[in-house]
Protein backbone atom coordinates (compact mmCIF):
# COMPACT_ATOMS: atom_id res chain seq x y z
CA UNK A 1 0.00 0.00 0.00
CA UNK A 2 1.29 3.62 -1.00
CA UNK A 3 1.57 6.53 1.46
CA UNK A 4 -1.79 8.23 0.36
CA UNK A 5 -3.40 4.91 0.27
CA UNK A 6 -2.55 3.79 3.47
CA UNK A 7 -3.37 7.72 5.29
CA UNK A 8 -6.59 7.31 3.54
CA UNK A 9 -7.71 4.09 5.35
CA UNK A 10 -6.31 5.05 8.55
CA UNK A 11 -8.10 8.73 8.59
CA UNK A 12 -11.88 8.41 7.10
CA UNK A 13 -13.33 10.51 10.13
CA UNK A 14 -10.87 13.19 9.19
CA UNK A 15 -11.76 12.83 5.57
CA UNK A 16 -15.42 13.30 6.83
CA UNK A 17 -14.79 16.52 8.38
CA UNK A 18 -12.63 17.79 5.72
CA UNK A 19 -15.36 17.51 3.52
CA UNK A 20 -18.09 19.06 6.04
CA UNK A 21 -15.41 21.77 6.17
CA UNK A 22 -15.41 22.07 2.44
CA UNK A 23 -19.07 23.57 3.13
CA UNK A 24 -18.44 26.13 5.25
CA UNK A 25 -14.89 27.47 5.04
CA UNK A 26 -13.12 28.09 1.96
CA UNK A 27 -10.54 25.15 1.31
CA UNK A 28 -11.82 23.43 3.74
CA UNK A 29 -9.31 25.42 6.17
CA UNK A 30 -9.49 28.76 8.43
CA UNK A 31 -5.66 28.66 8.22
CA UNK A 32 -2.99 27.92 4.96
CA UNK A 33 -0.04 26.87 6.87
CA UNK A 34 -1.97 23.74 7.96
CA UNK A 35 -2.67 22.14 4.53
CA UNK A 36 -1.63 19.34 2.97
CA UNK A 37 -2.86 17.43 0.38
CA UNK A 38 -5.26 15.06 0.46
CA UNK A 39 -6.45 16.89 4.08
CA UNK A 40 -4.57 17.36 6.98
CA UNK A 41 -6.03 15.17 10.22
CA UNK A 42 -8.17 16.43 12.67
CA UNK A 43 -6.62 16.64 15.95
CA UNK A 44 -8.78 15.19 19.30
CA UNK A 45 -6.71 16.17 21.98
CA UNK A 46 -2.87 16.40 23.01
CA UNK A 47 -0.71 15.55 26.10
CA UNK A 48 3.03 16.61 26.41
CA UNK A 49 3.88 16.06 23.03
CA UNK A 50 1.69 13.14 22.26
CA UNK A 51 -1.31 14.32 19.83
CA UNK A 52 -4.24 12.41 18.87
CA UNK A 53 -6.55 12.77 15.92
CA UNK A 54 -10.57 12.16 15.86
CA UNK A 55 -9.44 8.63 14.21
CA UNK A 56 -7.63 7.34 17.13
CA UNK A 57 -3.92 7.76 15.17
CA UNK A 58 -1.27 9.51 17.81
CA UNK A 59 1.52 11.13 16.99
CA UNK A 60 4.30 12.79 18.59
CA UNK A 61 4.23 16.43 17.84
CA UNK A 62 7.40 17.71 16.78
CA UNK A 63 5.58 21.06 15.47
CA UNK A 64 3.89 22.16 18.40
CA UNK A 65 1.47 24.28 17.28
CA UNK A 66 3.82 26.27 14.75
CA UNK A 67 6.52 26.42 17.04
CA UNK A 68 4.53 27.97 19.81
CA UNK A 69 4.22 24.94 22.20
CA UNK A 70 7.31 24.91 24.22
CA UNK A 71 6.28 23.13 27.33
CA UNK A 72 3.89 20.62 25.52
CA UNK A 73 0.92 20.22 25.27
CA UNK A 74 -1.52 20.83 28.38
CA UNK A 75 1.11 21.48 30.91
CA UNK A 76 0.53 21.65 34.29
CA UNK A 77 1.64 24.86 35.30
CA UNK A 78 -0.17 26.48 31.94
CA UNK A 79 -3.22 24.94 32.88
CA UNK A 80 -3.19 25.36 36.72
CA UNK A 81 -2.85 29.39 35.42
CA UNK A 82 -5.34 29.44 32.90
CA UNK A 83 -7.84 27.42 35.74
CA UNK A 84 -6.94 29.95 38.18
CA UNK A 85 -7.26 33.18 35.87
CA UNK A 86 -10.64 32.21 33.91
CA UNK A 87 -12.62 31.48 36.93
CA UNK A 88 -12.64 35.49 37.59
CA UNK A 89 -13.20 36.06 33.86
CA UNK A 90 -11.93 35.82 31.35
CA UNK A 91 -11.51 39.61 29.33
CA UNK A 92 -11.88 42.87 30.81
CA UNK A 93 -12.66 46.40 29.18
CA UNK A 94 -9.60 47.42 32.01
CA UNK A 95 -6.16 46.04 32.48
CA UNK A 96 -5.41 43.76 35.03
CA UNK A 97 -2.05 42.99 36.64
CA UNK A 98 -1.37 40.03 34.85
CA UNK A 99 -0.41 41.72 31.73
CA UNK A 100 2.17 43.61 34.49
CA UNK A 101 3.72 40.79 35.39
CA UNK A 102 4.29 39.16 32.20
CA UNK A 103 5.68 42.37 30.53
CA UNK A 104 8.42 42.45 33.87
CA UNK A 105 9.12 38.97 32.87
CA UNK A 106 9.89 39.89 28.97
CA UNK A 107 11.67 42.85 30.03
CA UNK A 108 13.68 40.96 32.44
CA UNK A 109 14.67 38.56 29.81
CA UNK A 110 15.11 41.42 26.67
CA UNK A 111 17.18 44.07 28.55
CA UNK A 112 16.50 45.82 24.79
CA UNK A 113 12.88 46.13 25.76
CA UNK A 114 12.23 49.09 27.79
CA UNK A 115 8.71 49.51 27.21
CA UNK A 116 6.19 46.68 25.74
CA UNK A 117 2.70 47.00 24.42
CA UNK A 118 0.72 43.45 24.06
CA UNK A 119 -1.41 42.81 21.28
CA UNK A 120 -2.91 39.23 19.74
CA UNK A 121 -0.95 37.80 16.88
CA UNK A 122 2.55 38.20 15.78
CA UNK A 123 0.84 39.71 11.96
CA UNK A 124 -0.26 42.48 14.49
CA UNK A 125 3.05 43.26 16.07
CA UNK A 126 5.21 42.87 12.68
CA UNK A 127 2.49 45.59 11.72
CA UNK A 128 2.68 47.58 14.56
CA UNK A 129 6.71 47.58 15.01
CA UNK A 130 6.26 48.68 11.35
CA UNK A 131 3.94 51.77 12.01
CA UNK A 132 5.76 52.98 15.18
CA UNK A 133 9.24 53.06 12.82
CA UNK A 134 7.83 54.92 10.00
CA UNK A 135 6.02 57.66 12.73
CA UNK A 136 9.42 57.52 14.85
CA UNK A 137 11.60 57.95 11.99
CA UNK A 138 8.96 59.98 9.76
CA UNK A 139 9.95 58.24 6.67
CA UNK A 140 8.07 55.50 4.36
CA UNK A 141 10.03 52.88 2.91
CA UNK A 142 10.56 49.12 5.31
CA UNK A 143 13.03 46.87 3.89
CA UNK A 144 12.98 43.21 5.06
CA UNK A 145 14.67 40.12 3.40
CA UNK A 146 14.00 37.54 0.36
CA UNK A 147 12.02 34.44 1.98
CA UNK A 148 11.00 36.39 5.39
CA UNK A 149 7.75 36.20 6.99
CA UNK A 150 6.36 38.80 9.07
CA UNK A 151 2.73 37.96 8.99
CA UNK A 152 -0.27 38.53 6.91
CA UNK A 153 -0.40 42.57 6.67
CA UNK A 154 -0.07 44.35 3.15
CA UNK A 155 3.50 45.40 4.23
CA UNK A 156 4.62 42.24 4.77
CA UNK A 157 3.07 40.27 1.91
CA UNK A 158 4.06 42.97 -0.60
CA UNK A 159 4.15 41.61 -4.00
CA UNK A 160 1.43 39.03 -3.10
CA UNK A 161 -2.43 38.50 -4.82
CA UNK A 162 -4.43 41.73 -3.32
CA UNK A 163 -2.13 44.01 -2.25
CA UNK A 164 -1.42 47.34 -4.30
CA UNK A 165 1.28 47.72 -6.20
CA UNK A 166 1.64 51.55 -4.42
CA UNK A 167 2.20 48.95 -1.08
CA UNK A 168 4.92 47.25 -2.91
CA UNK A 169 6.80 50.65 -3.26
CA UNK A 170 7.04 51.26 0.12
CA UNK A 171 8.94 47.84 0.66
CA UNK A 172 12.37 47.00 -0.36
CA UNK A 173 13.63 43.34 -0.35
CA UNK A 174 17.59 42.50 1.02
CA UNK A 175 19.32 39.94 -0.24
CA UNK A 176 20.21 37.32 3.11
CA UNK A 177 23.32 37.40 4.93
CA UNK A 178 25.24 39.72 2.25
CA UNK A 179 26.41 42.97 3.32
CA UNK A 180 27.87 44.49 0.40
CA UNK A 181 24.23 43.50 -2.07
CA UNK A 182 22.29 44.96 1.55
CA UNK A 183 24.69 48.53 0.41
CA UNK A 184 23.68 48.04 -3.67
CA UNK A 185 20.19 47.57 -2.80
CA UNK A 186 19.68 50.52 -0.24
CA UNK A 187 21.80 52.93 -1.96
CA UNK A 188 20.62 56.13 -2.68
CA UNK A 189 17.35 55.58 -0.48
CA UNK A 190 18.84 55.40 2.66
CA UNK A 191 17.71 58.68 3.64
CA UNK A 192 13.91 57.24 3.09
CA UNK A 193 14.32 53.88 4.96
CA UNK A 194 12.40 54.03 8.54
CA UNK A 195 13.56 50.17 9.11
CA UNK A 196 15.35 47.51 8.53
CA UNK A 197 13.26 44.49 9.51
CA UNK A 198 14.33 40.91 10.15
CA UNK A 199 14.35 38.01 11.91
CA UNK A 200 17.48 36.37 13.16
CA UNK A 201 16.43 32.59 12.70
CA UNK A 202 13.95 32.79 9.62
CA UNK A 203 11.05 31.06 9.96
CA UNK A 204 9.28 29.95 6.77
CA UNK A 205 12.79 30.38 5.08
CA UNK A 206 13.84 27.29 6.10
CA UNK A 207 15.06 27.97 9.92
CA UNK A 208 18.22 29.53 8.68
CA UNK A 209 20.30 31.69 10.80
CA UNK A 210 21.65 35.47 10.20
CA UNK A 211 25.17 35.54 10.51
CA UNK A 212 26.42 37.23 14.30
CA UNK A 213 28.36 39.54 11.55
CA UNK A 214 25.85 40.31 9.63
CA UNK A 215 23.71 41.49 12.57
CA UNK A 216 26.35 43.72 13.50
CA UNK A 217 26.62 45.42 10.26
CA UNK A 218 22.64 45.85 10.31
CA UNK A 219 23.05 47.28 13.56
CA UNK A 220 26.23 49.67 12.50
CA UNK A 221 23.91 50.54 9.53
CA UNK A 222 20.68 51.49 10.72
CA UNK A 223 22.42 53.54 13.26
CA UNK A 224 24.29 54.98 10.31
CA UNK A 225 21.58 56.27 8.18
CA UNK A 226 19.34 56.83 10.93
CA UNK A 227 16.45 53.68 10.58
CA UNK A 228 15.37 51.14 13.64
CA UNK A 229 16.42 47.43 13.12
CA UNK A 230 13.45 45.66 14.32
CA UNK A 231 14.10 41.49 15.21
CA UNK A 232 11.03 39.87 14.16
CA UNK A 233 11.84 37.01 17.20
CA UNK A 234 7.93 35.51 17.36
CA UNK A 235 9.53 32.13 16.51
CA UNK A 236 13.62 32.63 17.45
CA UNK A 237 12.61 34.13 20.89
CA UNK A 238 12.48 30.47 22.01
CA UNK A 239 16.12 29.51 21.05
CA UNK A 240 17.44 30.74 24.26
CA UNK A 241 16.68 32.32 27.65
CA UNK A 242 17.32 36.27 25.93
CA UNK A 243 16.15 35.02 22.11
CA UNK A 244 18.45 34.93 19.46
CA UNK A 245 19.23 38.47 20.34
CA UNK A 246 21.20 37.46 23.28
CA UNK A 247 22.88 34.87 21.47
CA UNK A 248 24.21 37.06 18.69
CA UNK A 249 25.20 40.07 21.22
CA UNK A 250 23.35 43.04 19.11
CA UNK A 251 20.28 44.87 20.81
CA UNK A 252 17.54 46.09 18.14
CA UNK A 253 15.85 49.24 18.68
CA UNK A 254 12.08 47.25 18.65
CA UNK A 255 11.54 43.37 18.87
CA UNK A 256 8.43 41.63 17.81
CA UNK A 257 7.43 38.35 19.83
CA UNK A 258 4.53 36.14 20.01
CA UNK A 259 4.71 32.21 19.78
CA UNK A 260 5.76 31.17 23.31
CA UNK A 261 4.77 34.01 25.20
CA UNK A 262 1.31 33.24 25.29
CA UNK A 263 2.07 29.39 26.59
CA UNK A 264 -0.59 27.97 23.79
CA UNK A 265 -3.12 31.65 23.59
CA UNK A 266 -3.35 34.20 21.26
CA UNK A 267 -1.03 37.11 22.77
CA UNK A 268 1.89 38.78 21.13
CA UNK A 269 4.04 41.69 21.71
CA UNK A 270 6.22 44.64 20.65
CA UNK A 271 8.76 46.39 22.64
CA UNK A 272 11.58 48.42 22.70
CA UNK A 273 13.46 51.65 23.01
CA UNK A 274 11.49 53.74 25.75
CA UNK A 275 11.27 56.95 23.12
CA UNK A 276 9.78 55.02 20.40
CA UNK A 277 7.42 52.94 22.57
CA UNK A 278 6.32 56.47 24.15
CA UNK A 279 4.26 57.29 20.96
CA UNK A 280 1.73 54.39 21.61
CA UNK A 281 1.12 56.80 25.25
CA UNK A 282 -2.29 57.60 25.37
CA UNK A 283 -1.29 60.43 27.80
CA UNK A 284 0.14 61.82 24.60
CA UNK A 285 -1.07 63.66 22.21
CA UNK A 286 -1.05 62.71 19.21
CA UNK A 287 -0.30 59.31 20.50
CA UNK A 288 -0.40 56.36 17.90
CA UNK A 289 -4.19 54.37 17.95
CA UNK A 290 -3.82 50.51 19.50
CA UNK A 291 -7.24 49.09 20.24
CA UNK A 292 -7.92 45.66 20.73
CA UNK A 293 -10.52 43.57 22.11
CA UNK A 294 -8.56 41.42 23.49
CA UNK A 295 -5.12 42.73 23.98
CA UNK A 296 -2.69 41.98 27.28
CA UNK A 297 -5.75 38.81 27.75
CA UNK A 298 -5.30 38.11 31.69
CA UNK A 299 -5.72 34.38 31.11
CA UNK A 300 -3.22 34.04 27.73
CA UNK A 301 -0.81 36.83 30.10
CA UNK A 302 -1.42 33.72 32.59
CA UNK A 303 -0.47 31.18 30.60
CA UNK A 304 2.41 32.89 29.38
CA UNK A 305 3.77 33.93 32.27
CA UNK A 306 3.65 30.25 33.53
CA UNK A 307 5.60 29.11 30.36
CA UNK A 308 8.23 31.41 30.56
CA UNK A 309 9.02 30.86 34.38
CA UNK A 310 9.43 26.59 33.31
CA UNK A 311 11.89 28.20 30.81
CA UNK A 312 15.28 27.47 32.92
CA UNK A 313 18.61 27.93 31.65
CA UNK A 314 18.31 23.66 32.11
CA UNK A 315 15.58 23.48 30.10
CA UNK A 316 16.80 25.55 27.23
CA UNK A 317 20.20 23.41 27.54
CA UNK A 318 17.83 20.37 27.44
CA UNK A 319 16.40 21.69 24.40
CA UNK A 320 19.69 22.75 22.54
CA UNK A 321 21.12 18.65 23.03
CA UNK A 322 18.48 17.27 21.64
CA UNK A 323 18.23 19.70 18.43
CA UNK A 324 22.10 18.76 18.17
CA UNK A 325 21.33 15.39 19.03
CA UNK A 326 18.34 15.41 16.26
CA UNK A 327 20.57 17.18 13.41
CA UNK A 328 24.00 14.46 14.11
CA UNK A 329 21.71 11.64 14.36
CA UNK A 330 19.81 12.41 11.41
CA UNK A 331 23.33 12.92 9.47
CA UNK A 332 25.34 10.17 10.16
CA UNK A 333 22.28 7.76 9.14
CA UNK A 334 21.79 9.78 5.79
CA UNK A 335 25.70 9.23 5.30
CA UNK A 336 25.52 5.99 5.47
CA UNK A 337 22.98 5.25 3.20
CA UNK A 338 24.12 7.82 0.84
CA UNK A 339 20.45 9.63 1.39
CA UNK A 340 20.23 13.45 -0.41
CA UNK A 341 18.90 15.30 2.43
CA UNK A 342 19.99 17.29 5.86
CA UNK A 343 18.44 18.56 8.64
CA UNK A 344 19.37 21.60 9.82
CA UNK A 345 17.96 24.37 12.63
CA UNK A 346 19.20 25.99 15.33
CA UNK A 347 18.85 25.36 18.91
CA UNK A 348 14.76 22.98 19.57
CA UNK A 349 14.10 24.26 15.74
CA UNK A 350 14.80 22.25 12.76
CA UNK A 351 14.23 21.76 9.25
CA UNK A 352 14.17 18.81 6.71
CA UNK A 353 15.78 19.49 3.10
CA UNK A 354 15.92 17.20 0.97
CA UNK A 355 17.86 17.15 -2.66
CA UNK A 356 14.36 18.79 -4.23
CA UNK A 357 15.48 22.24 -3.88
CA UNK A 358 11.55 23.77 -3.44
CA UNK A 359 12.24 21.60 0.24
CA UNK A 360 14.44 24.04 1.32
CA UNK A 361 12.46 27.11 0.37
CA UNK A 362 9.47 26.70 2.53
CA UNK A 363 7.44 24.69 0.29
CA UNK A 364 5.04 21.53 1.13
CA UNK A 365 6.42 18.25 0.29
CA UNK A 366 3.19 16.15 1.33
CA UNK A 367 4.93 12.78 0.67
CA UNK A 368 7.14 13.50 3.25
CA UNK A 369 4.68 15.50 5.81
CA UNK A 370 2.30 11.99 4.94
CA UNK A 371 5.05 9.42 5.30
CA UNK A 372 5.86 11.20 8.89
CA UNK A 373 2.69 10.97 9.98
CA UNK A 374 2.33 6.91 9.38
CA UNK A 375 5.31 6.65 10.92
CA UNK A 376 3.64 8.72 13.93
CA UNK A 377 5.18 11.80 13.89
CA UNK A 378 3.58 15.28 13.60
CA UNK A 379 5.63 17.98 11.71
CA UNK A 380 5.29 21.04 9.46
CA UNK A 381 3.85 19.86 5.78
CA UNK A 382 7.11 22.34 4.48
CA UNK A 383 9.39 19.69 6.32
CA UNK A 384 9.81 22.05 9.92
CA UNK A 385 9.79 20.87 13.45
CA UNK A 386 10.36 22.06 16.89
CA UNK A 387 10.94 19.98 19.97
CA UNK A 388 9.38 20.64 23.35
CA UNK A 389 10.61 20.12 26.84
CA UNK A 390 8.75 16.74 27.50
CA UNK A 391 10.46 15.14 24.88
CA UNK A 392 13.75 12.95 25.60
CA UNK A 393 16.54 11.02 23.67
CA UNK A 394 14.52 7.96 23.20
CA UNK A 395 12.07 10.10 21.11
CA UNK A 396 14.71 11.94 19.50
CA UNK A 397 16.35 9.28 17.94
CA UNK A 398 13.04 7.58 17.12
CA UNK A 399 12.45 10.87 14.93
CA UNK A 400 16.13 10.95 13.41
CA UNK A 401 15.15 7.27 12.53
CA UNK A 402 11.52 7.61 11.08
CA UNK A 403 13.43 10.62 9.07
CA UNK A 404 15.76 8.73 7.71
CA UNK A 405 13.14 6.13 6.23
CA UNK A 406 10.90 8.04 4.90
CA UNK A 407 13.45 10.60 2.59
CA UNK A 408 14.59 7.10 1.68
CA UNK A 409 11.62 5.89 0.30
CA UNK A 410 11.20 8.85 -1.18
CA UNK A 411 14.29 8.96 -2.85
CA UNK A 412 13.42 5.28 -3.96
CA UNK A 413 10.33 6.59 -5.31
CA UNK A 414 11.77 9.40 -7.26
CA UNK A 415 14.72 7.29 -8.80
CA UNK A 416 12.05 5.06 -10.08
CA UNK A 417 10.40 8.05 -11.61
CA UNK A 418 6.77 8.02 -9.39
CA UNK A 419 5.93 10.82 -6.08
CA UNK A 420 2.58 10.70 -4.68
CA UNK A 421 1.80 13.81 -5.08
CA UNK A 422 3.61 17.18 -6.42
CA UNK A 423 5.09 20.11 -3.91
CA UNK A 424 2.70 22.35 -3.26
CA UNK A 425 4.12 25.83 -2.64
CA UNK A 426 2.72 27.92 1.08
CA UNK A 427 3.80 30.83 2.77
CA UNK A 428 3.59 31.29 6.47
CA UNK A 429 5.22 30.49 9.80
CA UNK A 430 1.95 29.71 11.31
Amino acid sequence: MDVLAEYLTRTPRSAALFERATRSLPGGSTRTTIFAPPYPPYIESGQGIWIRDVDGNEYRDFLGNYTSLILGHAHPAVVAAVERHIRHGSAFAGPTEAEIELAEELRGRLPSIELIRFTNSGTEATMLAIRAARAFTRRPLIAKFQRAYHGTHDTALAGTAGVPDAIGSLVIELPWDDPDGIERTLAGREADLAAILIEPVQGAGGIRAASPAVVAYLRDLADRIGALLVFDEIISFRVGPNGAQGLLGVRPDLTALGKIIGGGHPLAAIGGRADVMDQFDARRHGSLTHGGTFNGNPVAAAAGLATLRELTPDAYRHLESLGDRLRSRVAERLTAEAIDARVEGVASLFQIRSGDPTSATGAAVPELFLGLLLEGFHLAPRGMGAIATPSGPSDIDDLADAIVRVLGRRQLAGSAGGAAFAPTARRGRG
